[in-house]
């Protein structure tokens, strides 16, 4: 579903919600909180976390350029500073998001701090790209008061997911994980997986072909999360 955070002071609860009672930089007011589109059209968005790394990423590209997928690539500012050259000219069909400067946890920071980790990636992201990312991934998914007034002043939205490529649990069987995907995806999901971390995302790697091509064969397309956003 679809939230929407409009309130004059956010009452969020738990590590630095009193961030909240700051409002001075707010830019629009309040922040929508997105893990599901209700749709009718059977449209999917697939997103990637926590890239680019080069043990990954240009292979998770390459299959979803042998398939002409897009995807949204939420990306960890530091990494982009490091690995630039593995997406230069290969995001043109994709989204980028904002994945934080460390993948900390934001929920965790004061505003000052969790503002520091979005402004660095989101300036990483321009100079890199080319583009201005206007979605937040909370690392974790994890939120906090400071988390969402720091999104809110740098106008973005958040972006979370519906369902999920589960490595652990289809370590070494990624026809499995793709048939799990086909059968839980509804119109309107958000599916997270991961372009870095260890060898068990190479599930993920190995089930895209068939997860992609098995959804298209029920009548699904694939679109960034702003365009799922704006159908």
């Amino acid at each position: 579903m679809e939230h929407w955070l409009g309130w004059d002071k956010p009452p969020l609860g738990g590590g630095y919600a009193s961030a909240a009672d700051n409002l001075s930089a707010v830019a629009h007011g309040g922040v929508q909180i997105h893990y599901f589109k209700p749709t009718t059209e059977k449209l999917v968005a697939l997103t990637f976390d926590d890239g680019p790394l080069p043990e990954f990423t240009p292979r998770f590209l390459d299959v979803l350029d042998e398939l002409r997928a897009p995807a949204t690539f939420f990306l960890v500012g530091s990494r982009l500073e490091e690995h630039a050259g593995l997406v230069r000219g290969r995001l043109d069909r994709h989204e980028v998001g904002n994945h934080s400067w460390s993948h900390t946890d934001l929920a965790t920071l004061d505003l000052a701090a969790a503002r520091t980790e979005l402004e660095r990636t989101h300036d990483a992201i321009k100079r890199h790209t080319g583009r201005e990312a206007t979605l937040l991934r909370p690392p974790y998914g994890h939120l906090g008061g400071s988390t969402v007034l720091a999104a809110d002043a740098m106008g973005y939205d958040i972006a979370l997911w519906s369902q999920q490529m589960r490595e652990r649990n289809f370590a070494g069987d990624p026809a499995a994980q793709a048939e799990d995907l086909i059968g839980t995806v509804r119109p309107g999901s958000i599916v997270l997986a991961h372009d870095a971390g260890d060898a068990r995302r190479l599930v993920a790697l190995k089930a895209l072909p068939t997860m992609i091509t098995g959804l298209r064969a029920r009548g699904y397309r694939f679109v960034t999360v702003t365009e799922l956003l704006n159908s």
